[in-house]
């Protein structure tokens, strides 16, 4: 598992460079290590969907998820459609895994990438769940991290007092990841 940045870290503020060459050694490389740190965290923590190449020090346009149904990389995503529609959340990350920030996210986003094979692919009008992803991970890709989105001062707290006060803080907003 790849060292995953924390917060304050300037690699996690950079602007990613998209990828040219999938054939790239370098990026093979990169790709693997990203979904080693991704499996290797979800197990050790219980969490974690998706990383993006920059918090493990990679300025790279690339993500890796899993949502259950094996392992999948998006390469360049770019979100191409949004829903007039938002809604809010306590959003949680890797490289601050000890706090959630309330973050307000379109509910219903569209994406265009390339898959590992170097294919053009769509997902169009996903669920919430993935749409709400998505937008974190590619906002990390522009170097912009959910406490940037934070609604308000008081849309940060620590993941303890969160567990200890679950149900105070669900009532705080309109969705919750399950």
């Amino acid at each position: 598992m790849s060292e995953i940045l924390q917060l304050g870290d300037p690699g996690l503020r950079l602007l990613s460079k998209p990828i040219d060459d999938i054939r790239n050694p370098e990026f093979v490389s990169n790709q693997q290590r990203l979904h080693a740190t991704l499996a290797d965290f979800h197990k050790a923590n219980g969490w974690g969907r998706a990383i993006s190449a920059p918090q493990i020090g990679v300025p790279q346009r690339f993500i890796a998820l899993n949502l259950g149904d094996g392992p999948k990389l998006l390469i360049n995503p770019e979100i191409v459609w949004n829903s007039s529609e938002t809604f809010t959340m306590w959003d949680d990350c890797m490289s601050f895994s000890s706090i959630y920030v309330r973050v307000r996210r379109y509910r219903f986003i569209s994406v265009e990438f390339k898959d590992e094979n170097g294919a053009s692919q769509g997902w169009f009008n996903l669920d919430t769940a993935t749409s709400e992803l998505l937008q974190h991970e590619i906002d990390h890709l522009d170097g912009i991290l959910a406490i940037d989105r934070a609604i308000d001062r008081d849309s940060i707290v620590m993941r303890e007092v969160f567990q200890a006060h679950r149900q105070y803080f669900a009532d705080q907003v309109d969705y919750v990841i399950r």
